[in-house]
């Protein structure tokens, strides 16, 4: 093995959306375990939206990484070395161990060990994972779709809207997805089995809504924020419930959006409808975790919950990666394949 490991920092905090200037690739000396702790060899890096976030310096409900810090994210991980007893050299191992070949870790930090012969490990980074479990708890808790209702979900074809739609599914929901491009809203209606997938692109998006949710939208999974939101809105039914995952329209925001400040309207809406509009990070519902981990992984053994991966190879290509995924360029869950 190297002495030398392979590492991507934080170069200096995005104006606006993020530049590859904004990321530094170096090398560095390979670190060194204590007692209680591993080193990794990280074969798979998961690329999430929530990571534009902790590139900011401002308040959030993470903390920020620092400027020449590695670049935050989960990671599948081999155990090199072990100095921890629940641990071993070649164990297969979900971690959060950054943007890096290598990193050393306390054990007790270390999430769960994967079975390459059960699902693919790198699973663990997607339905199998965080924004699987994200979709799970969301509605679990907040959502909570019943039988013969509307649900309506943003980003649909992505590893967080596709988990959503599908259990909704599951669970007896008519289900609305919506998507950007012809070949995602084809993979959300076909693939995944969405009753109705629209194209937010569309010039007449908001009038499409309109006729696919004749009955109203009684539970709105948001990913995306914007102009989607602005077609959600006056679709939405007494007591619906909106569980608010992530706003990717504006994560690369400078500023107030431009125009009236339409927070009245919104507030107005939401006492005389009895919305529930609830933020939610998945961590929120960590006891749910286990429960999780079992459903999800006989749903996925018996083929009743689908997953796309969209997967560069190197790390090296990770800024680049990133930075498309905000823009949408990516079909599916992005993924980095570091190492064999």
């Amino acid at each position: 093995m190297s002495d030398r490991l392979t590492r991507i920092v934080l170069a200096a905090r995005p104006q606006g959306a993020p530049k590859a200037s904004d990321f530094r690739i170096e090398q560095a000396p390979m670190p060194v375990p204590r007692s209680g702790q591993v080193l990794l060899r990280n074969r798979w890096l998961s690329l999430d939206p929530y990571m534009r976030g902790r590139m900011n310096a401002g308040r959030s409900y993470a903390a920020p990484v620092e400027l020449d810090e590695v670049m935050d994210g989960g990671t599948v991980s081999e155990v090199v070395q072990s100095l921890h007893p629940a641990w071993s050299a070649g164990d297969i191992v979900l971690a959060h161990a950054g943007w890096q070949s290598h990193a050393v870790v306390d054990g007790e930090a270390l999430r769960r060990k994967l079975d390459p012969d059960d699902l693919p490990v790198q699973t663990a980074l997607g339905v199998h994972g965080m924004p699987g479990f994200t979709a799970y708890a969301g509605l679990h808790e907040i959502g909570k779709p019943r039988h013969g209702e509307t649900l309506v979900v943003a980003a649909a074809s992505g590893p967080v809207g596709a988990t959503v739609g599908q259990i909704a599914k599951l669970q007896g929901a008519r289900v609305v997805g919506i998507a950007g491009g012809p070949d995602k809203v084809a993979h959300v209606r076909d693939a995944l089995g969405f009753d109705v997938a629209l194209d937010h692109r569309a010039d007449d998006f908001a009038e499409q809504l309109a006729a696919a949710c004749p009955d109203g939208i009684d539970v709105y999974f948001e990913n995306v924020g914007g102009k989607v939101f602005d077609a959600v809105l006056p679709l939405l039914n007494d007591f619906a419930r909106v569980p608010v995952c992530g706003l990717v329209a504006h994560y690369n925001d400078t500023g107030p959006a431009e125009g009236p400040d339409r927070v009245p309207q919104l507030m107005a809406q939401i006492l005389s409808r009895h919305l529930t509009v609830r933020g939610f990070i998945q961590h929120d519902f960590i006891a749910l975790y286990p429960e999780f981990v079992r459903e999800m992984g006989q749903w996925l053994r018996e083929g009743r919950i689908r997953y796309r991966e969209d997967i560069v190879e190197g790390l090296e290509q990770a800024p680049e990666a990133f930075i498309g995924m905000l823009e949408g360029r990516n079909f599916g869950k992005l993924l980095v394949r570091i190492a064999d």
